[in-house]
């Protein structure tokens, strides 16, 4: 049985930021939700967050199940933040899995491995430790055989100590009951006047270290320049991860894909195209140059040129672009075109429906083999409220056409280019909405008179 906490108070001056260090996004997820997701897979009893600066606004931004937070409202070092979960742990027997809200790279694998070691040799503490070439600003570990023996924060080295180049990652594993007797008798002796963590690992019985394989999966993030230097290497994570699983992407490095993108084999992904949040791309799909497709799914087959897609829905075969926007929960049918300077918000097109170009539709519903003439609109806002309209199956628009909302058109419907259509029509018409055409001769001659 194991609890994870993570701590997650710090302000995070370094970030130059009014928002929480670790609510700031790193590919698609904030640094904590990431920390949270690396846990998730060892299936913990319970997930508690250590929250402190703007707490309530963690709390709004973690609204997931199950999940609960602690509050340190003074943050007195790592030492004081565990100390905190005391009253919510008592009577607790198993183990307590720490993880930092700012190191949000560590993969599930580094952690089950801590976590197993920890457990087959019946530790009452296992901490993750890295072997860095240049190990300034990280607490040093001093070991033999693979057992601590002590551990120096930095700042309280001696020189000879600072030679040491084995690096405590902030990554521990506790048997909670042994921790428990020996928190409330941490002391603040030291440079920080703080409470540390790593006072308590040599009081609590047999530690080990166990060694991280990746040093970046312990990149702790303190500014805007490790959070760049951390999307680089989850980038570079994700991408090769799709092309092994065959996904072309040409030019990879002009490419950004959050993990939480799902795609299939046989996808092409083209240069300055940015893949985010929760997409979902099918077989066969081409997308891109120059396209964004964010919390959208794309069915097979499907070609996005130099457009924007969110939130929406692309059913297979269909033809995005170049220069399209969809958005507001677009819902585009199998085999249609949706051309260049067109524009769908929350609209709903059927089967084999074409909207060319220089086209916008919002809050329309379109059916099936539908056509839609240049420059056609729906004037869906009255200034107060949305309204939608209604376009039958094979209905045709001819070009700068305005479709007045609340208005329905029936099947096979033609209507005359020009026309503002204010009024229902019915199947099988035909509908003019134009003013009458007036010639006045010699107008230049007339005005020059004038």
């Amino acid at each position: 049985m194991v609890v994870v906490a993570i701590l997650a108070a710090g302000r995070g001056t370094r970030m130059k930021s009014s928002l929480p260090k670790v609510l700031h996004s790193l590919g698609g997820r904030t640094m904590v939700e990431r920390v949270l997701a690396s846990a998730e897979p060892l299936a913990p009893s319970r997930q508690m967050v250590i929250v402190g600066y703007q707490a309530q606004e963690v709390k709004a931004a973690m609204q997931l199940p199950g999940l609960e937070f602690v509050e340190q409202t003074v943050q007195l070092g790592t030492g004081h933040a565990i100390q905190q979960l005391l009253p919510h742990l008592e009577g607790y027997s198993g183990d307590l899995l720490i993880l930092n809200g700012d190191v949000p790279l560590l993969r599930t694998e580094t952690l089950e491995k801590l976590l197993q070691t920890h457990q087959a040799n019946q530790n009452a503490a296992t901490i993750l430790t890295a072997n860095l070439a240049n190990p300034k600003g990280y607490g040093r570990v001093f070991c033999h055989n693979n057992f601590v023996e002590q551990i120096v924060e930095d700042k309280d080295c001696t020189s000879l100590q600072r030679q040491n180049q084995r690096i405590n990652a902030g990554i521990y594993c506790f048997r909670w009951q042994n921790l428990a007797e020996v928190l409330p008798h941490l002391q603040a002796n030291n440079a920080q006047k703080e409470y540390y963590l790593t006072d308590a690992v040599t009081q609590v019985g047999q530690v080990m270290a166990v060694d991280v394989e990746d040093e970046q999966e312990i990149l702790g993030i303190n500014d805007r320049l490790q959070l760049a230097t951390a999307s680089e290497i989850l980038q570079r994570r994700v991408k090769e991860k799709w092309m092994l699983a065959g996904v072309t992407l040409i030019d990879p490095n002009s490419i950004t894909i959050d993990d939480t993108v799902e795609l299939q084999p046989d996808i092409i992904i083209e240069p300055q195209t940015h893949l985010r949040g929760n997409t979902v791309i099918q077989s066969g799909s081409r997308i891109g140059p120059g396209s964004l497709i964010e919390n959208s799914h794309l069915g097979e087959n499907v070609t996005v040129q130099y457009s924007v897609v969110t939130d929406s829905v692309i059913e297979p075969g269909t033809k995005i672009g170049p220069y399209a926007h969809l958005r507001g929960h677009a819902q585009v049918g199998t085999n249609c075109r949706i051309g260049n300077f067109v524009e769908l918000k929350n609209t709903q097109i059927g089967d084999r429906t074409n909207v060319a170009h220089l086209s916008y539709l919002g809050d329309t519903t379109a059916g099936n083999q539908v056509n839609i003439g240049a420059g056609t609109i729906t004037a869906n806002y009255d200034g107060v409220k949305k309204h939608r309209t209604i376009i039958g199956d094979r209905t045709k628009t001819g070009s700068n056409s305005v479709l007045v909302a609340p208005v329905t058109l029936g099947n096979d419907v033609y209507v005359a280019a020009g026309s503002t259509i204010t009024e229902d029509v019915p199947d099988d018409s035909l509908v003019i909405a134009r003013s009458r055409q007036v010639i006045k001769r010699g107008w230049r001659k007339k005005s020059e008179e004038c």
